[in-house]
């Protein structure tokens, strides 16, 4: 993987209110619990599909999707750090679902499991 992509994925999401689409990414960080699709995204933003996805692109270097999992792995982060939820209940509160899902998306983005990670941040 080049240098460059690789740096994208580390990139946290733009936090809302940077963008002419800040009021959308704050609207969807609201609901990460939620499914949400690059429509929903659009129509909160009163964009076409089409258009949603390039502006969001343009500004903020990557898509909708992508953006939206780093969000929720983000969360998920979060939740580790200050909670004792479970690994399925982290999953279900940060929107990815089960816990495989959650482990798969959690090692893309970080390089650890989420187990690893919580185990970090607990003081012994």
């Amino acid at each position: 993987m080049p240098s460059a992509e690789r740096d994208r994925k580390r990139r946290p999401p733009t936090p809302p209110g940077r963008t002419g689409l800040g009021a959308t990414l704050e609207w969807a960080l609201t609901r990460l619990d939620q499914p949400l699709t690059v429509a929903d995204l659009a129509a909160q933003a009163r964009l076409s599909t089409r258009t949603f996805v390039r502006a969001f692109a343009a500004e903020t270097g990557t898509t909708p999707i992508r953006w939206l999992n780093a969000a929720r792995v983000d969360r998920a982060r979060e939740l580790l750090e200050t909670t004792d939820a479970t690994i399925g209940r982290i999953g279900q509160l940060c929107g990815l679902g089960t816990p495989a899902n959650l482990r798969q998306h959690f090692r893309r983005a970080t390089g650890t499991t989420p187990s690893e990670y919580r185990q970090a941040f607990t003081v012994i």
